[in-house]
């Protein structure tokens, strides 16, 4: 998507990352392992972001951002917390290293679940969401060959248990041309889970 297309319609166009963020004991332990990932491979990029496991990644114009927060909500409103546990590290060869969750089955049918949404997020066919099926907590991504192989060497034998209770999802926004994301809404894990599934039919 070009800067023409935002011109052209004269509205705003947002990227969109809906995510569920640690609590702040386990985040400064990830921060910590982030800033030291990022002094000894010379991986600055690694401290740009703060701790978050990626639900969707999605492109909209915010005037459709109302809507969707209604939609989300009222799936994600229905959905039971989520007991996360951390154990190690794993990655995706040879680019990123990343926090190893190690309950993964609450999150992944938290995704699917809000699948059926997912014309909602579409700006058009060419920028269609992007539904995480692999819930991670990045150390840091994107790296070279010889940061990758030398990082992993180290957190591949590295030890990291902890966890925590997630009690709601983010949904954060920013200007498709760039900037800091901010948070657009929250939304609370409140236990109805045996309602979603009538709940999406409606939509």
């Amino acid at each position: 998507m070009t800067s023409q297309y935002i011109t052209n319609n004269l509205l705003t166009v947002n990227e969109y990352l809906l995510i569920i963020q640690p609590d702040a004991s386990v985040a400064e332990k990830i921060n910590n392992l982030k800033k030291d990932f990022a002094d000894k491979y010379e991986c600055s990029q690694a401290v740009y972001s703060k701790p978050h496991i990626t639900l969707i990644k999605f492109i909209q114009l915010q005037m459709n951002e109302p809507r969707i927060i209604r939609v989300i909500n009222e799936i994600i409103t229905r959905f039971d917390a989520i007991q996360i546990k951390i154990n190690g590290f794993a990655s995706f060869p040879a680019h990123t290293i990343y926090v190893n969750i190690e309950t993964k089955n609450d999150i992944i049918t938290l995704v699917k679940l809000l699948k059926p949404i997912q014309a909602f997020l579409k700006i058009d066919n060419e920028h269609k969401p992007h539904y995480i099926t692999e819930p991670h907590l990045t150390i840091a991504r994107k790296l070279l060959p010889w940061q990758y192989e030398k990082g992993w060497l180290e957190y591949s034998h590295t030890s990291l248990v902890t966890g925590f209770r997630a009690n709601e999802v983010v949904l954060l926004r920013r200007n498709f041309e760039g900037g800091k994301y901010v948070t657009a809404a929250m939304f609370q894990l409140m236990g109805k889970t045996q309602n979603i599934a009538e709940q999406v039919s409606l939509f």
